[in-house]
């Protein structure tokens, strides 16, 4: 899962890899070049996912209730 693209990764995706590189620097199983490279990617998943829960959140602020209660949704036109 390390060499997929970021941009094309499900936010569940990115998370799990992000939580495996947490994990990883945790408990110091790299030599410090590859500490580097595993915390710079961490970084940009990180980015990926918090974009992702950004853009949900607006979804659900896009939430629109009717006259009756009822409700439904209008894209976000951000």
């Amino acid at each position: 899962m390390a060499d997929q693209k970021i941009t094309d990764m499900s936010f569940e995706d990115a998370l799990t890899e992000l939580e495996g590189i947490v994990g990883q620097l945790e408990r110091g199983d790299a030599p410090l070049e590859k500490s580097i490279a595993i915390y710079e990617r961490g970084a940009k998943l990180k980015a990926h996912c918090e974009g992702k829960l950004k853009d949900a959140q607006m979804k659900v602020d896009k939430i629109v209730l009717d006259g009756q209660g009822g409700a439904s949704t209008a894209s976000f036109d951000g």
